[in-house]
């Protein structure tokens, strides 16, 4: 799974018993940690194709989740990681996804026609 919160751009993945939240950013799983409070160190993966993860047990996934839900404050995704100092840097990634995705809405307009 892909999220994009106002704490950074992670992958959650399950391998086994484990749940993987992967970042590209090491600030990025920083932040979400201070957040949530999970005590799990941040990891570094150097050959990896995401660098930095933490690693959970499934009775933390739900704990994440709710603190996320938690942290939406914003009208406007986009605006608010424009006028984050520590996410402004993503602006234009996050600006990339959304104009691919919405590429796939209107390619499939027909579908609803």
């Amino acid at each position: 799974m892909w999220i994009a919160t106002k704490y950074g751009f992670f992958s959650i993945v399950a391998k086994g018993d484990e749940f993987h939240v992967r970042a590209r950013a090491k600030q990025d799983l920083e932040e979400l940690l201070a957040a949530t409070e999970l005590n799990e160190p941040v990891q570094v993966w150097p050959g990896a194709d995401y660098r930095y993860r933490v690693i959970v047990g499934a009775k933390d996934i739900p704990v994440l989740f709710q603190k996320l839900g938690e942290s939406i404050d914003y009208s406007n995704f986009k605006n608010m990681i424009a006028a984050s100092p520590s996410q402004k840097d993503k602006k234009q990634a996050y600006n990339s996804i959304w104009s691919v995705m919405y590429q796939v809405q209107e390619d499939g307009e027909d579908e609803l026609l």
